[in-house]
């Protein structure tokens, strides 16, 4: 399977069928420079997909219409979806520890592809895992989850969680970069958490490669895409 990072959320993966996940784009007048806040990875331009995944309505998150084709959209909604690839387990999160009020819903989806059990958790904010939310996501390969903090889990929520679900790759993502400014630097998660860490020299690699084991799990850290 071939996984491609466009910056924060957004993957491409790519194997019998490609799914895209939490693309975004930019809208005209946001001000972000005048709040001091930069957002500088490249546009997402000329990605074909099959399916879209859109975890929930933030403009770094929601931006379907960059997607080339005719692609299968699945957003910010909970439940259980046909799609070309099989289920897609599509389960109610919130964005932040006090049940969405502060910042929203958050949907994390669970799905097959190449053999292995992919789950993203979008924004997912919550202090702790819920055991219904547990007990739908089942048993997990590859978890892409946010490890910069700010409006995410924390650090330590986030070492908990991996803990829990016993993944045998967690791709990070939604962190601090040269082309973001207003999350927290990998570092904290990395060092807490203590796996070893596959340092991607490219913003593109392939799943099966960077894979550990449940007892010995990896996380990757792929290089950013930059302007």
């Amino acid at each position: 399977m071939h996984l491609r990072w466009f910056g924060q959320s957004a993957f491409l993966l790519t194997a019998e069928h490609s799914v895209l996940i939490d693309p975004f784009a930019i809208p005209e007048g946001l001000g972000l420079e005048s709040r001091g806040m930069v957002f500088d990875y490249p546009p997402i331009e000329g990605v074909v997909a099959d399916l879209v995944l859109i975890t929930h309505e933030h403009f770094d998150h929601n931006g379907a219409e960059v997607v080339q084709g005719s692609p299968q959209v699945i957003r910010s909604t909970a439940g259980r979806f046909d799609s070309c690839i099989g289920e897609v387990v599509a389960i109610a999160a919130e964005h932040d520890d006090v049940a969405g009020t502060k910042r929203g819903p958050n949907t994390i989806f669970c799905f097959t592809l190449a053999g292995l059990r992919l789950c993203h958790f979008g924004d997912y904010g919550q202090a702790h895992l819920r055991p219904e939310q547990e007990l739908a996501i089942g048993e997990v390969d590859v978890l892409f989850l946010s490890i910069g903090g700010g409006p995410t889990v924390s650090v330590d929520a986030a070492i908990e969680l991996v803990r829990r679900l016993r993944p045998r790759l967690v791709v990070a993502m939604h962190y601090r970069t040269e082309a973001l400014n207003f999350l927290e630097l990998p570092d904290a998660f990395l060092d807490g958490f203590g796996a070893e860490v596959e340092r991607v020299d490219t913003s593109e690699a392939t799943v099966e490669a960077l894979l550990g084991t449940r007892e010995r799990p990896r996380v990757a850290l792929l290089a950013p895409p930059l302007r």
